[in-house]
């Protein structure tokens, strides 16, 4: 659905205007625009023209479509609530054009298939998160013993598909959104494995649970037990690291003679989690005491590690990573010539190039029947 009204475009500019921090009297002079009149475009006083706003596009660094197109119901909701991005704007808009570009995809592919799920109750305190990760365990097909190993892969048979794009140092860890049919989450590229792991847990977290649309500035920072982040970060723990996995495989090394530092390096090895996630996981289920949390935030997996222990090396959400899915929906769609190959590489995120397209077959004269 598009934007045609006046005061709806002007409040779309004004918000993307205010998110990128410009006055009005920035903006107007970056477009050579008098400031009065953009105050008009803004209130909905005067419509803006096509080049107006592809000069205000640029300048804010918004897409076009962004301006012209319905916004996704939960990120309208949220935003009706409080200011959206105030953290991180650059997460902010790379969540909303997921959104826009699956809502594309998924309205003109006859063959998308989202899974409907009972969403599960929120947890009250981290006993329900625990039982709540085992019972996500559960509605991926994993035991409580096996490591999750691909989360995107996994994560999208329940419906919440998950994207990486390197957003830089500064942006927070992920986000998400509920869409008419399944999820999306943006996870940051930018941060380590097995911080991507864990955001992309904690995001579906929010999607479990019905959380509308989300920004996580840093996962895993959450210092309140009782808040509701920490709940979903327990529960997102908890669902990489299950308790019965995690004690089973450090009783087996221990009984090897493996000291502390080589369990912890075998045990992040083969659950793929960073070494504060495991110890706050060590310490939250009584396998260490908290002064030994502390010496296995400090290890660090070396190189030889990686050869004498013959480690797994992961690469989840590696950036820029589109969910398999999608890609499937978005060629689908171009191969019945719903889109260009430009739309359709905007549609991959520019991870793709006009080349990268399947060549479509030349259609008979005949078919232009089909058309009228």
């Amino acid at each position: 659905m598009t934007v045609s009204d006046s005061v709806s475009m002007g409040r779309r500019i004004a918000e993307a205007r205010s998110r990128s921090g410009l006055t009005q009297a920035d903006l107007a002079s970056a477009i050579s625009l008098d400031r009065s009149v953009l105050a008009k475009i803004e209130n909905g006083g005067r419509r803006v023209s096509a080049l107006e706003l592809a000069r205000i596009a640029t300048t804010l660094g918004e897409r076009i479509e962004w301006f012209v197109m319905e916004t996704p119901p939960a990120i309208v909701s949220h935003r009706n609530l409080e200011e959206p991005g105030a953290e991180s704007p650059t997460i902010d808009r790379a969540i909303e054009r997921v959104a826009f570009n699956v809502e594309f995809a998924s309205q003109r592919d006859e063959r998308w298939v989202t899974r409907s799920i009972d969403t599960l109750p929120r947890p009250r305190n981290s006993d329900e998160a625990e039982a709540s990760s085992v019972t996500a365990r559960s509605l991926l097909k994993l035991d409580d013993v096996a490591p999750l190993v691909d989360v995107a892969r996994t994560f999208s048979d329940l419906g919440l598909l998950v994207f990486a794009f390197d957003l830089g140092r500064d942006a927070a860890d992920a986000a998400s959104v509920l869409l008419d049919r399944g999820g999306v989450a943006v996870v940051n590229g930018h941060l380590h494995v097995g911080r991507r792991r864990l955001a992309a847990a904690h995001e579906l977290g929010h999607f479990l649970f019905a959380d509308e649309y989300s920004v996580d500035w840093r996962v895993s920072d959450w210092g309140d037990d009782n808040a509701w982040e920490a709940r979903l970060d327990r529960f997102a723990r908890a669902l990489l690291l299950p308790a019965t996995g995690l004690t089973r495989m450090w009783a087996d090394l221990e009984a090897r003679g493996d000291d502390l530092r080589a369990k912890c390096v075998k045990v992040g090895s083969a659950f793929r989690v960073d070494m504060s996630t495991l110890a706050r996981r060590l310490v939250e289920i009584g396998m260490i005491a908290q002064s030994e949390g502390r010496q296995v935030r400090a290890i660090r997996t070396t190189r030889a590690d990686i050869v004498e222990f013959n480690l797994i090396v992961p690469d989840d959400l590696a950036a820029p990573y589109l969910p398999r899915p999608y890609e499937e929906s978005v060629l689908r769609i171009y191969r019945h010539e719903m889109v260009s190959p430009a739309r359709a590489t905007d549609l991959l995120f520019d991870t793709w190039s006009e080349e990268d397209l399947p060549v479509l077959p030349n259609l008979p004269e005949s078919a232009i029947w089909n058309l009228v």
